[in-house]
């Protein structure tokens, strides 16, 4: 943390008049860049001719965004707590249009792995949406409006799914890039408008050192995870990515413990609210991917194989569309429950219903409607379980590091859906059924996945029960205006 003081609220100034549209306008900016994630599922089969290069090739496209994101979002955070989250989103934003319109206008894969890794930039505008109502909303909106923001990643993600695969099937593929760029430029212009700038400062100057360290460890490491299953996980390149990751962010942690203004202050992310629940992100970042491994491949496999649906792109987006609108009603449950008994107990009771959720799918994979009942059982747990991560996150940190806190935790959840890809990926790829002269993913890998799933969700129950039951500290803004600390609950139970 930087030894400036934090810049307080200016005095007399009031919680904005119109809280609805400040958070809706925030959400509304955290789907639009969540359907980036989804845009290219739909094409990337066709990518290789569609940009006359490999499939290994176009798979960059893909993997650029990660890459991209994973570097962006504690950087993005930490510049956000300094020099303001509404401008560090405003950026963020007009870097997912930049990335946007290269893609539309790319015919080549050089120009489309870099609109794609330029969109990865805009990773940060949940974490920071949320930071900011942190900063400007009244209190007793906090937990309701954090958790829908941080639900809008899950709504984007399955609303985008069969919009992109709608808009791929009956037009040019460039326009769904194109509608990316447009829906970026209304995120922008309703920002601008409508979302005031949060006073709390951290100040201080930028720890260059302490980013270049982070994104190289964590390039390495996604390289290692992401890729290794095309260039063998023994291989010289995946190994020695692996090794130089570890050495690397061990270096960096050594730097940032002795650094007087580090870009993440190791000390807070240690305490045990911050620690645990940063954890029990990986292990539920973990969970919620394997789904989307799972059905969609289950509804696409062809009926012949006795376990497929043998359905088309767009009807898997229509089956997993339900869940994200199932996230959005339960982030409302969510914050009800945190409000009256506090976040741990939230994220506790969303981690079982993930669990149950994957339990029964299971036995139940036979039928559209059982993969529509299963998506939204686990839909609903995400929405409790990522409701209740940022009230965790907020209420063990200063308010000068807000944005960098809930950049860190956004960043766990991907890591651990990074490694879900990479696992899942070697499961499906060793359990096969022959079909036709060609190996698909047997119906004992699916199932293998499914209860991996399950059991990681059932180790974020596990981790979310070590989170104290004490009252912590929490800075959030009253009726009357924002930034006054008081004593709230924290981790109530």
């Amino acid at each position: 943390m930087s030894d400036a003081p934090a810049r307080p609220a200016a005095a007399g100034s009031s919680a904005p008049p119109r809280s609805n549209a400040v958070v809706a306008v925030l959400a509304f900016a955290g789907i639009v860049v969540a359907l980036m994630q989804t845009l290219v599922i739909p094409i990337v089969p066709e990518l290789p001719k569609l940009l006359d290069a490999s499939a290994s090739d176009t798979a960059w496209a893909v993997t650029a965004t990660l890459l991209a994101a994973a570097v962006a979002t504690p950087v993005v955070g930490r510049l956000g707590d300094m020099y303001g989250k509404r401008r560090m989103l405003l950026v963020s934003v007009v870097l997912l249009i930049a990335g946007s319109v290269v893609c539309a206008l790319s015919d080549s894969v050089i120009p489309m792995i870099a609109g794609r890794a330029l969109q990865g930039l805009a990773a940060g505008v949940i974490p920071l949406g949320i930071s900011i109502m942190r900063d400007i909303l009244p209190a007793e909106r906090l937990a309701g409006s954090t958790a829908m923001m941080s639900a809008s990643l899950g709504v984007g993600g399955a609303l985008g799914l069969p919009s992109a695969a709608f808009i791929a099937d009956e037009w040019d593929w460039h326009l769904l890039f194109w509608t990316s760029a447009g829906l970026g430029a209304v995120a922008f212009v309703l920002v601008l408008l409508v979302v005031p700038e949060s006073e709390v400062r951290a100040g201080g100057r930028f720890d260059l050192v302490g980013a270049l360290g982070l994104s190289a460890g964590l390039v390495t490491l996604l390289l290692a995870v992401s890729k290794g299953g095309d260039w063998g996980w023994t291989s010289v390149t995946t190994l020695g990515l692996g090794l130089a990751s570890v050495a690397i962010l061990l270096a960096w942690g050594f730097y940032e413990l002795r650094s007087s203004r580090p870009l993440v202050d190791l000390r807070t992310t240690a305490r045990p609210q911050v620690l645990f629940t940063n954890l029990a992100s990986v292990a539920l970042g973990f969970s919620m991917f394997a789904m989307s491994l799972v059905l969609p491949q289950l509804l696409q496999l062809p009926e012949q194989t006795g376990y497929g649906l043998g359905r088309s792109m767009l009807t898997v987006g229509l089956v997993l569309a339900p869940q994200g609108l199932v996230m959005m009603a339960m982030s409302a449950v969510s914050a009800a429950i945190t409000k009256a008994k506090g976040p741990r107990l939230t994220l506790m009771i969303g981690a079982l219903i993930v669990a149950s959720g994957y339990s029964l799918n299971t036995v139940l994979m036979s039928e559209v409607w059982h993969l529509v009942l299963v998506s939204c059982i686990i839909g609903g747990g995400i929405g409790f379980t990522y409701g209740a991560m940022p009230a965790l996150i907020m209420g063990a940190v200063d308010p000068t590091q807000t944005g960098a806190a809930n950049s860190l935790n956004t960043l766990m959840r991907s890591l651990g859906t990074s490694f879900a890809s990479a696992i899942a990926g070697v499961i499906l790829a060793q359990m096969t059924t022959d079909f036709g002269g060609y190996p698909l993913p047997s119906e004992n890998g699916f199932k293998v996945v499914m209860a991996l799933g399950a059991g990681a969700a059932l180790v974020a129950f596990l981790i979310a029960t070590f989170i104290p039951k004490h009252r912590a500290p929490q800075t959030a803004p009253s009726a009357d205006g924002p930034a006054e600390t008081t004593e709230v609950t924290a981790a109530k139970v």
